[in-house]
């Protein structure tokens, strides 16, 4: 005959506790699971840019992170002109994520285009270089120089469209009389330039952009400065205003022909949706843009200036509340 010690006792009430506590834990949790919010599913589309662009391959990667952190969802891209485009894609509710210049969402609006006071932000992004590439040979040396030239200046729904406009005519040329206007986008602005077809090109992208990196290791090209266009520029207010002084580095086309860094202007990128997009899905969306900066910034070296601290601000667009939720989740 075996007595049960005090201490043996005590043990299996303990344990009889415990599980006790545990059935009503799982019964708890059972019963206020039909109350939580589901996770994200279905279908969702996300407007990117030309095949050759940053924002495609942003995309690319981005659709990969989406498919880990929401595999309910399914991720569909949709390449696009630009930023114009997008903004209008999402505006008119066939798209439900994209990415757009801040000075082309400030434009957008102003013009009181359909479906513009939906829009919101989600997160500030990195920053747009524009750059104007010439022949290494050149005797172009500013925007002005341009006159008579043969320019691709972006399709007429990019983003890259409205700086060309406002460079040249901060620089007093007309965009349409002055120079000869090309609207082609970066897919093929680097074999028109190479063919002698164009005689230089503007491109507003993260840095380095490949297809201007690729092009630069088959034929010998030079970045224009465009520094002394940014206070004429600025001086013509919003949507201006979203230009800042930038200096490209030297290295950032390390074939191109440049023996110094190269002044310019940069412009912040938006991830843009709308009001009518899901507070849950609009969360979810955000924290993984910011989670999978690290990872992305591998391949697209822009996506490593994604910053949590500046993320948040997303002038001229009003915070989306999905997003105002991930950024007070993750405050220190």
């Amino acid at each position: 005959m075996h007595l049960l010690t005090p201490r043996r006792i005590s043990r299996r009430r303990a344990l009889q506790g415990l599980g006790v506590v545990l059935a009503l834990l799982g019964l708890l949790l059972w019963w206020l699971k039909p109350f939580a919010e589901p996770e994200p599913s279905g279908d969702l589309t996300f407007s990117t840019g030309v095949r050759s662009g940053v924002y495609h391959l942003y995309g690319e990667l981005l659709k990969q992170a989406l498919a880990t952190d929401m595999p309910g969802m399914k991720v569909r891209l949709e390449t696009s002109e630009g930023s114009q485009q997008n903004l209008q894609r999402v505006s008119a509710g066939q798209a439900d994520f994209t990415v757009a210049t801040a000075d082309a969402v400030a434009k957008y609006r102003a013009d009181g285009k359909p479906g513009a006071e939906s829009l919101r932000g989600c997160a500030r992004l990195y920053d747009d270089y524009v750059q104007l590439v010439v022949p290494a040979g050149s005797p172009v040396q500013s925007t002005r120089d341009l006159k008579g030239k043969r320019v691709a200046v972006g399709q007429n729904g990019s983003g890259v469209r409205l700086i060309a406009d406002r460079l040249l005519a901060a620089a007093k040329l007309n965009p349409v009389r002055d120079i000869t206007p090309v609207s082609i986008g970066i897919d093929t602005m680097p074999a028109e330039l190479e063919a002698g077809r164009i005689d230089a090109f503007f491109w507003s992208g993260g840095l380095p952009t490949n297809a201007v990196k690729e092009l630069s290791e088959r034929f010998d090209i030079r970045l224009v400065q465009l520094g002394d266009l940014v206070e004429p520029l600025q001086a013509g207010g919003s949507p201006a205003r979203y230009y800042r002084a930038a200096v490209m580095p030297q290295d950032a086309y390390a074939r191109a022909r440049n023996t110094s860094p190269v002044s310019t202007l940069a412009v912040p990128n938006l991830l843009v949706t709308t009001a009518r997009t899901d507070a849950k899905l609009t969360e979810q969306f955000t924290r993984t843009v910011i989670a999978s900066r690290d990872r992305i910034g591998h391949e697209v070296h822009a996506a490593q200036l994604v910053d949590l601290r500046t993320a948040i601000y997303t002038d001229p667009l009003d915070l989306h509340e999905g997003a105002g939720r991930y950024y007070r989740s993750v405050k220190p």
